[in-house]
């Protein structure tokens, strides 16, 4: 009676392993390969969610209830004002909870001192205001205070983040004061960055009695800020355009400014899609370096495969053996993958501020497609030396 020769799987461990531990610079080679081509696939997955994480608690932070009408820039690059109805209209729409409107001067600028040309304005501008627009923007103010009712017919400003960082305001010790068309104006606070209005970010902000009084504004809004009612945010927006302009509701502009947001999280999952195919080319040619070692290997052992071959070891013993090899250098390439993957996602996130994720599915989906890009590998190089017979082996070794 002929007997089937056995392997006991205990053993597969061990005798697969051997190449491993007897090359062990091409063995880090072959797991570097499949580590980067994981650790990219992991860290565009993490750095992405991190990233949209981090834009949704902004978008809910500052709600999507937040709605701008404008009736667009003149030829130089400024609004151009609404009529001087617009913004009794638009407070009096159905669904509105609070109105805040502002106009841009056209022809003013603000400067640290009247020592510097008013033709370079560094970008900024003066925007008139009133004390209703930081509730209406749910602004907060790093600085000093807002200006009221009572406060906004003097020479005080509030400065926009950016418009502060631009003038070299940092703070308010020593009553700083910054140059405003022709008068010195006293800065009383300085604004939080405020994501949904950048343009009030870059702005000078006055009270409207002080804008009348110095520079003959005739008290008209160029751009209003909305807050509606969340359920009934999209039904306002239409309502809006006929409300501020009766006659020519078509000049007017409403805009939804979390619609920024959403279309950068738009933006970076269609990036997403590139870097994950590129990771996957990185993955492809880490899969290739196997397979060119495993071939080698099998090359290189014709003599160990031959003897155990004539010793009594079957096809799928020499098969299961390259095999095996095969899976575990792409396992380890992707366990390699994964802990890059996410040092390079918690790197970034606090850099960053954000908070860092890993998704655990790319992680699993991760591992799982090292594991297949190792079995696909192998399966050439462990079919190959199953299919030698132990005398040719012997012979050509």
């Amino acid at each position: 009676m002929t007997l089937l020769p056995r392997m006991r799987a205990a053993d597969l461990l061990p005798v697969a392993t051997i190449g491993l531990r007897t090359r062990p610079a091409r063995t880090a080679l072959s797991v570097l390969g499949v580590a980067i081509g994981i650790a990219a696939l992991v860290a565009v997955l993490g750095i992405t969610r991190s990233s949209q994480s981090d834009l949704l608690a902004r978008i809910d932070r500052l709600g999507t209830n937040l709605l701008t009408v404008t009736s667009g820039q003149s030829p130089s690059g400024q609004e151009r004002p609404l009529p001087s109805t617009a913004a009794g209209g638009v407070s009096l729409t159905a669904g509105i909870l609070a109105s805040a409107p502002t106009a841009e001067l056209a022809g003013v600028t603000v400067r640290r001192t009247d020592r510097i040309p008013s033709v370079l304005s560094n970008g900024l501008a003066v925007r008139a205001a009133d004390a209703s627009l930081l509730p209406v923007l749910d602004g907060h103010l790093t600085h000093g205070t807002f200006f009221t009712d009572v406060t906004s017919r003097y020479a005080i400003t509030v400065l926009g983040h950016a418009a502060a960082e631009r003038l070299g305001v940092e703070d308010l010790s020593g009553d700083p004061r910054v140059f405003i068309g022709g008068y010195w104006y006293t800065v009383i606070g300085i604004l939080a960055p405020l994501d949904f209005a950048p343009e009030v970010d870059r702005s000078a902000l006055i009270g409207f009695a002080a804008a009348v009084a110095d520079f003959g504004h005739d008290g008209t809004a160029s751009r209003i800020y909305v807050r509606a009612q969340q359920e009934r945010t999209a039904e306002v927006a239409t309502m809006l355009a006929r409300a501020a302009n009766p006659e020519q509701p078509r000049d007017v502009t409403v805009s939804r400014p979390s619609d920024a947001l959403t279309t950068r999280l738009d933006v970076a999952d269609s990036g997403t899609f590139l870097f994950l195919g590129l990771g996957a080319v990185a993955l492809l040619v880490g899969g290739v370096g196997i397979a060119n070692v495993m071939v080698i290997s099998v090359l290189e052992r014709r003599a160990e495969i031959g003897l155990r071959r004539a010793l009594g070891a079957g096809r799928r013993h020499v098969a299961g053996q390259f095999l095996v090899e095969s899976l575990l250098l792409a396992a380890c390439g992707g366990a390699a993958g994964v802990l890059l993957g996410a040092a390079a996602t918690y790197s970034l996130s606090m850099q960053r501020g954000w908070q860092p994720l890993v998704p655990p599915a790319a992680v699993g989906l991760a591992l799982a497609a090292a594991c297949v890009v190792g079995a696909v590998a192998g399966l050439y190089p462990a079919v190959r030396a199953a299919r030698l017979t132990p005398t040719d082996a012997l012979r050509t070794a």
